[in-house]
Parts: C-alpha cells; sequence; structure tokens
C-alpha cells in the first residue's frame, strides 16, 4: 500500500508539472531524491516516462475535436466521412517538429539517461531556462504575435519549435513545454497557440517514448509494478485535466514570468541543498 501511495504522488507532481513550464521530469527526478520507489532500477527508468503516458491521455481527451482528423458532411439528407483537411496538416506538421527530439531520443536514450538524469543537470536547467523565460517576456511584452491560430503555424515554424523541443530531450530540468513555448514566443506564436501546439506535440512524442521505453523493459511486470505503473499514470492523467484548463485560463490574463522566477528559486534550493548535504 506505501508504494500504492508513493506512485500516486509521483502522478500527481506528473500531472501537475507536465504542463506547467516547469519540468515534470526534472520534479519527478528530485522527488526521487527523497520518496523512492522501491523498484529496480530499469523500472524506475521506465516508470519515469511511461507515467506521462496517463498525462497524455488528458490531452487526448480535452482536445479531442482539434486532433481528430475526421469529421461528417452532410448535404440534404446524405451524410457522408470527410477528412478535415485542417487537421490533417496540423498532423503532418506535428510529425516534423517531432523529428529533431526522435532522432536523438531513439540514438542516445540510454546515454541521456546515464549522464544527464541527476540533480546537478536539472537544477542549472530550471535556473538556465527559468532565466530565459523571464528574458524572452519582458523582450517581446509588447510585440503583437503573428500567429494567433494553430492553423497559422508553418512548417517552417514547427521545425524550429521542433528544435527547442530537443533541447528538452537532451537535458532533463528544461521542461518540453517550457522549451517549445519559449520557442514559439520568439517566432512570434501568441502564448496561447505556443501552449496548445505545444500539448498536442507531446502526443506523439510522448507516446514513442513511451513506447521505446516499454519495449526495453521487456512488458514483464511483476503485478506490484503493474499497479505502480497505473497507479500511477491514472492520478497524473486526472490531475493533467485540471492542470491544462487552469494553465490555459491562466496564460489569456498572464505572461510566463512567474514560472521563470519559480524555477529559479527551485533550481537555486536544490542546489544549496545538496552542496549541505555533501558537506555532512
Amino acid at each position: 500500500m506505501i508504494e500504492i501511495l508513493k506512485a500516486a504522488l509521483f502522478g500527481l507532481v506528473e500531472g501537475v508539472t507536465e504542463w506547467l513550464p516547469v519540468s515534470s521530469t526534472g520534479h519527478m527526478i528530485l522527488l526521487n531524491e527523497f520518496v523512492k520507489l522501491d523498484v529496480s532500477q530499469d523500472f524506475w527508468n521506465m516508470f519515469l516516462v511511461v507515467i506521462q503516458f496517463g498525462a497524455i491521455l488528458a490531452v487526448i481527451l480535452l482536445y479531442w475535436k482539434t486532433i481528430w482528423p475526421l469529421g461528417l458532411y452532410r448535404h440534404r439528407r446524405r451524410t457522408r466521412i470527410i477528412w478535415k483537411k485542417d487537421t490533417l496538416m496540423l498532423w503532418v506538421k506535428t510529425i516534423v517538429a517531432c523529428i529533431p527530439a526522435g532522432i536523438v531520443g531513439v540514438l542516445f536514450d540510454d546515454w541521456l539517461d546515464a549522464h544527464f538524469y541527476n540533480w546537478l543537470v536539472v537544477s542549472i536547467m530550471l535556473i538556465l531556462v527559468g532565466a530565459a523565460f523571464i528574458v524572452v517576456e519582458t523582450v517581446f511584452k509588447d510585440r503583437k504575435p503573428v500567429i494567433t491560430d494553430l492553423k497559422d503555424i508553418g512548417f517552417k515554424e514547427a521545425l524550429i519549435i521542433g528544435v527547442f523541443q530537443l533541447v528538452a530531450a537532451v537535458f532533463p530540468g528544461t521542461s518540453r513545454s517550457g522549451s517549445t513555448i519559449i520557442g514559439g514566443l520568439l517566432i512570434g506564436v501568441s502564448r496561447t497557440v505556443a501552449a496548445q501546439f505545444t500539448f498536442i506535440l507531446a502526443i506523439p512524442v510522448m507516446a514513442g517514448a513511451s513506447l521505446l521505453k516499454m519495449v526495453k523493459y521487456g512488458f514483464h511486470f511483476t503485478g506490484m509494478e503493474t499497479a505502480i505503473l497505473l497507479t500511477g499514470m491514472i492520478v497524473a492523467f486526472a490531475v493533467s485535466v485540471i492542470v491544462i484548463r487552469f494553465l490555459m485560463g491562466f496564460i489569456r490574463k498572464h505572461d510566463f514570468k512567474v514560472f521563470g522566477w519559480y524555477r529559479i528559486v527551485l533550481g537555486a534550493l536544490v542546489i544549496a541543498y545538496f552542496a549541505l548535504i555533501a558537506r555532512v
């Protein structure tokens, strides 16, 4: 029961931090320093990624009408199924944006886990990306966005946002949503559209990453491992629904500076904490 409660806590943290630009993986790694699951290292590496699939299901639920490519065309008494061209193009652009991170993930997944998934890298990236948010929001605070609708994102913009996502794929603590939103803001995408595209971009990225981790793990789970994984995913899904709705309402009236300051303070506290532990 204690391990299930721990899994629920990890699901709660994942659901909150996956969509807020504060780095879900970074928070999960940091939480694991204090609340460790009684599982093998291989299962933990898989759990850290696959739990995010629960959060992705929340996006699918909330944005179903936006991402589902089939529609109904009614003419007189006849109804037929049609392809929605704007939605198909959105998916093509999403795939283009996924290419940089997908290549790096397939080629260097294990190496990145071994070298970058630690508190020092997380804390440094928390601070750097936090500072980037503050700078970008300050410099461009009076600039009117040129892209205010998802369908207006072109292939060039999608690829640029995908390159920013690559940074998050390499360095935990960056925040996939944080880096892609910064990329969107820099090229003139509105906060709302940048966040929406980030949510949709997460679907193939995290689904692919989850499948890769599951294949590497081998789909051989004990009963307890299954319970831990499902608990984490279910809690992440439920919390994500709430957080996504909150974030979309928040950014209509506010900028992202508050998240930048939060990241800087958290990163500094983490460095101070582990420096103190090292002295002791």
